[in-house]
């Protein structure tokens, strides 16, 4: 079943993230994003009570810990119920947890020699963080022209109106955090997610008509 969290990503094309330190806040935004449309999300373990959140939301999607950077985290995050998790970070006693307990770990990388090293110990899916901050799509771009076997989930600051572009420029999905809900209501925010995943899904759709 590892596996197909990580087709979920890369089917849907966005990976909502959601980054606060208020439980309540979280499990509500994650219901929103569910009620949009969203099978898999990430919620940032800012503190302890974070893990009781990933227990709640667990129970009507699947969830990804991220913010993950040390080995008791991920164990503390796997317990609590997410079935995989992420971190900003590449680093190999993360990797070791992700074979042993067989859950998808998305390792994060900055440069291009990062994200080659991850996709050499086969990390499925690979962050890149801070995106905007490394030249936005152009960075995606001129990295995937190196190496277009590199399954890159691009995030940090990217708007929901930009996420078509970062598909185009070749990422397997794109990771929008604040822009989802910030500022908004639980409604809105269920919008929000409806009209990305249908802008997704024409997109798809053109595509794969133009290249019949």
């Amino acid at each position: 079943m590892s596996d197909n969290y990580i087709q979920m990503i890369a089917e849907d094309k966005i990976y909502p993230i959601i980054r606060c330190s208020d439980a309540a806040f979280a499990i509500q935004t994650a219901r929103a994003l569910v009620d949009g449309g969203i099978r898999v999300i990430e919620m940032t373990v800012e503190n302890p009570s974070m893990y009781e959140a990933i227990q709640e939301v667990s129970k009507f999607a699947y969830v990804s810990a991220g913010g993950i950077i040390t080995s008791l985290q991920a164990d503390a995050a796997l317990n609590s119920g997410a079935v995989m998790f992420s971190s900003p970070i590449f680093q190999m006693s993360l990797v070791k947890i992700s074979k042993n307990k067989h859950v998808p770990f998305i390792a994060g990388a900055t440069t291009a020699n990062e994200a080659y090293s991850a996709w050499k110990t086969r990390i499925p899916l690979i962050k890149i963080f801070p995106t905007e901050a490394m030249g936005g799509v152009r960075y995606i771009e001129d990295t995937l022209r190196q190496m277009p076997f590199l399954n890159l989930l691009p995030m940090g600051n990217i708007k929901l109106n930009e996420v078509i572009t970062y598909i185009k420029a070749g990422a397997v999905a794109v990771g929008v955090g604040r822009d989802f809900y910030q500022g908004c209501e639980p409604k809105v925010i269920t919008q929000r997610t409806k009209d990305i995943l249908r802008g997704i899904r024409d997109y798809k759709k053109w595509t794969s008509k133009n290249q019949a």
